[in-house]
């Protein structure tokens, strides 16, 4: 797909120049070419780019603003999101089975009990999730910065939070597996957790077309309640069992 966008500030060959080189290096656009007579700029990208993300990209250039142009999108393609031909299940299969595979892996841990231990499987469970989610961002760090960028309310007002949080979810894995300072761990995760969801539910409540960068840039997932469920149930064990230990 094609979108056109205002980008004021340009005055010779070399702005164009410089525009195009730094908007070109967002990920998911695949060709800039911009008009100098008319002051744009048509992107042409292979998913869904944030307009946030592409004025990032000209955040050290000031003179250079990039803003939308309303009603002048024209597709490639047919006026259809990928992820509307799908059905529901095939749209959500991959994190329905990582959420699958890590409850199963989880509970068959707990028949070495004698008997099952809620505080146990809790403690597991979070060590995976966090293990396996933060393998798919650390896959590709960046891919994940600039799609996090897009709605996360810390990494907006600061861009550099997208490289950390993946390291961060690595920790609270490692953390929660060698069973490290649990009220420590679990309060971090409220915290994270809480700031997380706040993003997500503005994307959601706003019906925003956006990805959501949950399994990082592997798999082209939409922001919706499945994130929200994601989100609120790490909120939720973590809030449990703070309670308990306290």
């Amino acid at each position: 797909m094609t979108h056109t966008y205002k980008v004021s500030g340009m005055t010779c060959s070399s702005c164009q120049q410089k525009v195009e080189e730094h908007l070109s290096k967002v990920n998911g656009v695949d060709t800039v070419h911009t008009n100098l007579a008319t002051g744009e700029a048509a992107i042409t990208m292979h998913h869904h780019v944030d307009t946030a993300l592409l004025q990032q990209a000209l955040k050290d250039y000031p003179k250079y603003q990039l803003t939308e142009v309303v009603s002048t999108m024209h597709h490639t393609a047919p006026a259809v999101d990928e992820t509307e031909q799908k059905s529901w299940l095939q749209t959500y299969k991959p994190i329905l089975l990582v959420f699958a595979f890590i409850t199963g892996a989880t509970l068959l841990v707990q028949l070495n009990n004698t008997s099952f231990n809620v505080y146990s499987w809790m403690d597991s469970f979070m060590a995976a999730f966090f293990l396996v989610f933060s393998f798919f961002k650390l896959l590709d760090v960046k891919a994940f910065a600039e799609s996090y960028f897009s709605y996360d309310i810390i990494a907006r007002k600061w861009f550099g939070w997208g490289y950390v949080y993946p390291f961060v979810e690595l920790a609270l894995g490692i953390a929660y597996l060698v069973g490290f300072a649990p009220v420590i761990t679990n309060a971090v995760t409220l915290v994270v957790m809480s700031l997380s969801i706040i993003g997500v539910l503005r994307s959601v409540l706003n019906k925003r077309k956006i990805r959501c960068a949950c399994l990082g840039a592997v798999f082209n997932l939409p922001m919706s309640t499945i994130t929200i469920i994601e989100d609120g149930l790490m909120i939720g064990m973590s809030a449990f069992m703070l309670i308990n230990m306290i």
